[in-house]
């Protein structure tokens, strides 16, 4: 089975000029405004980077580009079909994507972990971005399941965070992002990673299926307002004390948002809604 060998993208571009150096931000770091303000620049860069591109490739580049703003050298993404235990990466082929260094990549697939990988199994489940450090001491989690972890933070990734995504005919996503230094992700990189990876999914799956929006959808005030509020993160309880109404009051503009947007989940409404401009961060 050939497997995809992609250089990291941190051997190309220096790392001088990511968001994160600039701010010396560390895992128990607060942001600084400045660099609340950097990174949402950073990632409407990264928004209009990807408009007009049509080969995965240049996407998955893209997407590699901006995580080292938040010190992921390292990604990978793999879709699943309905009952698929494991990937099966092919050269070219655009289900499968990953600069992962290529010892771990040899090691990984040779020992068949993507068939008992831990971050696929807890995407299955989820629909929100997680932490890796929580899988691995979820109670849940065999000591196999650990090993993964284990042998990955031997060949230099040690902590990442997951990204699932879901699709309406039992199909799944998930992009990988991870890091060579031990710390917790911080909310605020784990919510523009989950943005840029779910942009991601979307533009990937679009080259699939052409049929998306074409014409921006009318939003009200409130709408816009609820799901500019996901887009930065908070929950519907919230959401609903920032603006003083209740949490079936927001859920309701959120599923109004999530209809005209075609979207199936809040966090894709989210993203579609920065696409069109619709929001802004």
């Amino acid at each position: 089975m050939e497997r995809p060998r992609m250089t990291a993208i941190s051997q190309h571009r220096g790392l001088s000029t990511r968001v994160s150096d600039q701010f010396l931000l560390g895992p128990g770091d607060a942001f600084p405004e400045a660099a609340r303000e950097a990174f949402a620049v950073e990632f409407g860069r990264f928004l209009d980077q990807t408009d007009g591109v049509a080969k995965s490739e240049q996407l998955f580049d893209l997407l590699s580009d901006f995580a080292l703003n938040f010190g992921c050298p390292w990604i990978a993404y793999g879709s699943l079909a309905p009952g698929q235990k494991g990937l099966k990466p092919v050269r070219g082929d655009s289900a499968v994507m990953l600069n992962y260094p290529d010892e771990w990549q040899e090691r990984y697939f040779e020992m068949g972990y993507d068939r008992i990988d831990p971050t696929i199994k807890r995407s299955r489940r989820r629909a929100q971005a997680f932490r890796w450090s929580e899988v691995y001491h979820d109670e849940s989690t065999t000591e196999d399941e650990r090993r993964v972890f284990d042998e990955a933070a031997t060949f230099g990734l040690r902590s990442g965070i997951s990204v699932p995504w879901h699709g309406p005919d039992g199909t799944f996503a998930i992009v990988n992002f991870a890091r060579a230094w031990d710390g917790e992700f911080q909310s605020r990189a784990i919510n523009y990673l989950q943005l840029a990876a779910l942009h991601f999914h979307l533009r990937i799956a679009k080259f699939a299926n052409s049929s998306g929006i074409e014409e921006t959808p009318n939003l009200s005030p409130r709408e816009k307002e609820c799901i500019l509020w996901t887009a930065k993160g908070k929950s519907s309880w919230e959401i609903g004390t920032i603006m003083g109404i209740s949490v079936n009051t927001v859920n309701f503009h959120i599923k109004n948002v999530m209809r005209k947007m075609d979207a199936f989940s809040r966090i894709t409404a989210a993203i579609k809604a920065l696409k069109f401009g619709i929001i802004e961060l």
